[in-house]
């Protein structure tokens, strides 16, 4: 017994570099599966009684699954008493190690081990975010955020009040009104998949939304103001890397103080002098983009908000067709990967707009008519 411990913690006291880390991982689990035998009560090592010291009674209890938080937490706390050392210092692999070979000795899994350590970063990061401060990494602090539950992200929401996914309602689909036919066919794979919302970007607790932003990503009026406002100061430190953007291209960020998981930004066409073919191209490029954007970072809820339609000039009653076309295409080719498209509307007439042509892009199932005999 003394010899396995020895050779355990050898590893520890060991130069890293030259113990292959594969190896380590593989003799700790063998160790940490031969110990759980070694201290079986009742076994010659305990001498053949059951285990009534403190010690023999805590390893007889750590395999069982609901003694395993208790377990880790007592067994890993001075791991958070730490020297300040990190894991990519030697001096903090090797603390790691120990840790992780102190939890095979006890008989945990290496899976629990990695765990309560996992549990703890966590921990000591959550008191080092400050959303509402620009001096944080905005790396850690994505990186932190986007691991976490829904529910555990709750907690750093910037906006008063957030709205689930399932407090928006599917867009029921309607016949076309007066003369105008569907331009499309009806496609029952999409009819739960459409939402028109008439309220607030900022408080949706979904997937991603989309900032109608400008060409430097670093905020401005309208849409893009009240997002970077909510998010906080560490948005536009994450833009900022990102170097701009394109007309009609498309980019991705952590959502930060949002309910939203992301913020896709794109940068629609200026159309204040008259829209052409190149502003038509633009404005469905950017809405393709988002959406190839979102599924790539497999987010499966994401809302628009009416792009270009404001200080940017595009007229609202054209926008509307070459936001609906695109996504009808899109929702064709990927409906497998996406569950929900919001359209997000703050104005009356732009609601009355979506009203009015959703049923084109999206119509409902063909009315039977009967045809009377006249005999």
């Amino acid at each position: 017994m003394a010899l396995q411990m020895s050779a355990l913690f050898s590893y520890v006291r060991a130069p890293l570099c030259t113990v292959p880390l594969p190896r380590v991982c593989a003799d700790i689990q063998r160790a940490g599966i031969k110990f759980k035998h070694i201290f079986t009560p009742g076994s010659p090592q305990l001498g053949g009684k059951p285990a009534t010291s403190p010690l023999r009674g805590h390893i007889h209890t750590a395999p069982r699954a609901e003694k395993f938080s208790t377990t880790t937490t007592a067994a890993f706390r001075w791991s958070r008493q730490d020297s300040g050392s990190s894991s990519s210092s030697p001096q903090g692999r090797a603390g790691w190690l120990g840790r992780v070979a102190l939890g095979a000795a006890f008989g945990l899994s290496a899976a629990v081990v990695v765990q309560s350590l996992h549990t703890g970063t966590l921990a000591a990061m959550a008191q080092k975010v400050n959303l509402n401060s620009a001096e944080g990494d905005w790396k850690e602090t994505k990186d932190f955020l986007l691991s976490l539950s829904v529910k555990d992200r709750r907690q750093y929401y910037r906006t008063p009040k957030s709205v689930p996914l399932d407090n928006i309602e599917v867009w029921t689909p309607t016949a076309a009104a007066g003369s105008e036919k569907s331009k499309y066919p009806r496609n029952e794979k999409l009819d739960k998949k459409i939402s028109l919302y008439s309220g607030d970007i900022t408080q949706l607790e979904i997937d991603a939304i989309v900032n109608a932003a400008n060409n430097s990503l670093l905020g401005g009026g309208g849409v893009d103001g009240a997002i970077h406002r909510t998010a906080g100061p560490l948005l536009k430190k994450e833009c900022a890397s990102l170097h701009g953007c394109e007309t009609g291209e498309a980019k991705i960020t952590c959502a930060y103080g949002l309910p939203a998981k992301y913020v896709i930004h794109t940068v629609g066409p200026i159309a204040q002098g008259g829209v052409g073919e190149v502003q038509k191209k633009d404005l469905r490029s950017c809405y393709r983009n988002s959406l190839q954007t979102a599924t790539a970072n497999d987010a499966r809820s994401v809302a628009f908000p009416c792009i270009s339609t404001g200080i940017y000039g595009y007229p609202p009653e054209q926008a509307v067709h070459e936001a609906l076309a695109i996504v009808r295409e899109y929702l064709e080719e990927h409906h497998d990967k996406l569950d929900r498209v919001i359209f997000c509307v703050f104005m009356p007439t732009d609601r009355e707009l979506y009203l009015q042509n959703l049923p084109l892009y999206f119509p409902a199932a063909p009315t039977e008519t009967t045809v009377k005999s006249k005999l």
